[in-house]
């Protein structure tokens, strides 16, 4: 009897799909232009430090 009520609860368990969180479109927005901003700043930044290592040389 208790395999059976086990079976069940995982059967229902099972059907449950989980729910992907929600963000606020403006958050996702802000995130979005965060990332683009970082990746500015990051190539920005490989730039100078070719332009010292070509100084150097």
């Amino acid at each position: 009897m208790k395999y059976i009520l086990l079976t069940i609860a995982l059967m229902l368990a099972a059907c449950d799909k989980p729910v992907p969180p929600k963000i606020a479109e403006t958050q996702r927005e802000a995130l979005e232009k965060a990332k683009g901003v970082e990746q500015a700043m990051q190539k920005e930044a490989e730039e100078a430090r070719q332009k010292i290592e070509d100084a150097t040389k």
